[in-house]
């Protein structure tokens, strides 16, 4: 015997009509909605003409004042002089902050003052450079790491200072030139009474510590010499000759060495000695872009016309109301 209940179709039918109405009644409002709102354009088209113009306008004046312009001079403070840079770029700052444009035109020299936006100083992190040949440094900064996070040690001020190469920072509202803002702003930078006298001293150290170890290579050149010619005197008599290891001649060889690599890094030393504050690369006008990212004038526009169509809403919805309350 079969337990099957027949399907009701008509309840189907009744569900697909009922769906199809409602599908028929939604795009019918949809349709009455964007005639409408054609309608509402055209009805107030001088209206949206003028604030689309505005916006415009409004929004073109903003992307062009919110254009500022980044430039970057990569430095080596010498002479322990990190501080020093540190200082002068903090004070430089501060007129800026204050609008002091009477100081940063006669005193730092800059052309236009009124540009500059601000000015600072960031290390540039060289953790290798900073530990190379330095077993202080790298004992230092272990120990400091023990305490937190080896990333926040690194880029602590206290280490950070003490880095090889530091980025100075400027920030203008338009495009300038090297001579109008770096030039000047270095050689403010580089005039100190006191680290002039070390920059001399240091550098005269430098040079009679060449000339000391030009001295001792040709005293190791002759040494070696006399031992080249011994050695082709026995060769004559077809005869090997073995130096015994007494006689150092491999240390001999490795302090020439040493000295000859030593000598070079003085010499890279003595070519930046010529600054206090010694720029290594200058890169001007990097144009940066704030709010809107260059777009505001074609988002002011659309702005402007939301905020009237919501205006005019907002008004029909208050009379509305208010003849309901009636």
């Amino acid at each position: 015997m079969s337990t099957k209940v027949p399907q009701d179709n008509s309840d189907q039918e009744i569900d697909l009509v009922v769906i199809s109405k409602k599908i028929n009644n939604f795009f019918g409002r949809l349709n009455t909605s964007i005639f409408r709102s054609i309608q509402f354009f055209l009805r107030n088209w001088i209206i949206v003409l003028v604030l689309v113009i505005a916006g415009f306008s409004i929004g073109w004046y903003l992307d062009q004042s919110q254009k500022s312009y980044k430039h970057e001079i990569i430095v080596a403070p010498n002479f322990g002089s990190t501080d020093y840079l540190y200082a002068k770029v903090d004070l430089i700052n501060s007129k800026i902050i204050e609008k002091d444009t009477s100081f940063l035109k006669k005193v730092v020299g800059i052309l236009i003052p009124e540009d500059l936006k601000k000015i600072e100083v960031k290390p540039i992190a060289d953790v290798y450079t900073f530990i190379q040949n330095k077993p202080e440094n790298f004992e230092l900064i272990k120990l400091m790491a023990e305490d937190g996070d080896i990333k926040k040690v690194l880029e602590d001020n206290v280490t950070s200072k003490n880095y090889n190469y530091q980025t100075i920072v400027l920030l203008t509202n338009n495009k300038t030139t090297e001579e109008n803002l770096i030039v000047p702003i270095l050689k403010y930078i580089n005039t100190s009474e006191y680290y002039s006298k070390i920059q001399k001293v240091t550098s005269r150290n430098v040079e009679l510590k060449l000339q000391q170890t030009d001295s001792i290579i040709k005293q190791i050149d002759g040494i070696l010499n006399n031992l080249s010619h011994s050695s082709k005197g026995a060769l004559k008599n077809d005869k090997l000759i073995y130096f015994n290891e007494n006689t150092q001649l491999n240390d001999i060889i490795k302090t020439k060495d040493a000295l000859i690599n030593e000598q070079a890094a003085h010499r890279l030393e003595l070519i930046g000695f010529d600054k206090i504050i010694k720029e290594n690369n200058v890169t001007t006008n990097l144009q940066l872009i704030k709010l809107g990212n260059g777009k505001l004038k074609f988002l002011m526009p659309f702005v402007f016309i939301l905020g009237f169509v919501f205006s005019k809403f907002f008004v029909a919805f208050y009379k509305k109301q208010k003849d309901l309350a009636r």
